[in-house]
């Protein structure tokens, strides 16, 4: 006679749940894209959250025709320096880096995040002539002293890489913005979708029942509550990882798949709701408005990348915005 099996307690989605290496998010792939050279990921930082009213453009849907109420996020995206370019080859071991060539002009603050190399020779693409290129890739850095909303002037540095036409159409697209400034329409259009990933809001150490969602305990059991029901069975003699446990809660790299970017702006004065963003004040550059809510509290920084798992047949077009809230914020 088979078992009855229960499902376990608790979303057991991401494991381990610790403390995100950097604030600065990592990304592991890229997806591979058709068309001319183009830089496939963009950064900005969060202002905060509104909503706007679009007209649904589903011709199967039951308010085909009509304004929707959609929550969508403000990110401030100030235009991205390129530092270098970085070269890759493959190896049996995998891509491995091949070499980088560094612009001659850099933001002196980004020597605050690095210790820049001095040799900026950008006559050295000649010495990668004859290497069997696999990848191409750029360091690109932000600029949030153009941030008013950001406390801090330190750049965030970060690869991005190049995708689109051949191997040296690549080369030679990175040779081209090597020490320039690249802003998010170079990366994105109004309707696209992109991958958004950021590290989500710390709330620190805490019990299994706010961190799983275990049930309470009787009123009647011994001392506590919010305990875990037992650690397991007798063997193997330890506690599993998929048993419950108190730890950290936020403070998680996390990347949402196909969201799109309703509206993408120039000048923020349009965008900033009556007494500025909670917690962030006023948009005063370029931002883009995503459909929806996106990881991490205000300030934080959040990357953009190509969609890697869009769907075939997607609707790319630009939305029909008629209004955009801006009213105050401030709970008044």
């Amino acid at each position: 006679m088979s078992q009855r099996r229960r499902p376990k307690r608790g979303s057991r989605a991401y494991g381990p749940r610790k403390r995100a290496q950097s604030q600065t998010p990592r990304l592991d792939s890229w997806p591979e894209i058709a068309g001319a050279p183009k830089i496939q990921g963009f950064a900005g930082y969060k202002a905060g959250m509104t909503h706007a009213f679009i007209v649904d453009k589903r011709a199967k849907s039951t308010t085909s025709g009509m304004e929707l109420q959609v929550p969508v996020t403000v990110l401030e995206v100030p235009p991205m320096r390129i530092a270098a370019v970085r070269f890759y080859e493959n190896t049996i071991y995998g891509l491995k880096t091949a070499g980088e060539v560094w612009a001659k002009d850099l933001d002196p603050l980004l020597a605050k995040r690095l210790s820049v190399p001095k040799n900026h020779d950008e006559a050295s693409f000649a010495k990668y002539d004859g290497v069997d290129v696999e990848d191409v890739r750029v360091l690109a850095y932000t600029q949030p002293k153009l941030v008013k909303g950001v406390p801090k002037k330190v750049p965030d540095l970060m690869e991005l890489r190049i995708g689109g036409g051949s191997i040296d159409e690549r080369v030679e697209y990175a040779k081209s913005i090597l020490g320039t400034e690249v802003g998010i329409n170079d990366f994105a259009a109004e309707g696209g979708y992109v991958d958004v990933i950021a590290v989500t809001k710390g709330k620190g150490f805490q019990g299994v029942t706010k961190r799983f969602g275990v049930k309470l305990l009787s009123h009647k059991n011994s001392k506590h509550r919010r305990g875990i029901g037992n650690l397991g069975p007798k063997r193997p003699g330890y506690v599993r990882g998929t048993v419950p446990g108190s730890g950290q809660l936020g403070y998680h790299q996390r990347t949402e798949f196909n969201k799109q970017l309703m509206k993408i702006g120039a000048e923020g004065a349009e965008i900033t709701p009556k007494g500025g963003f909670l917690n962030y004040g006023e948009v005063t550059g370029a931002y883009v408005l995503v459909h929806g809510s996106v990881p991490g509290p205000a300030k934080r920084l959040v990357r953009f990348r190509d969609p890697i798992r869009l769907a075939k047949g997607a609707d790319t077009e630009a939305a029909n915005i008629t209004y955009i809230s801006t009213e105050s914020k401030q709970g008044a």
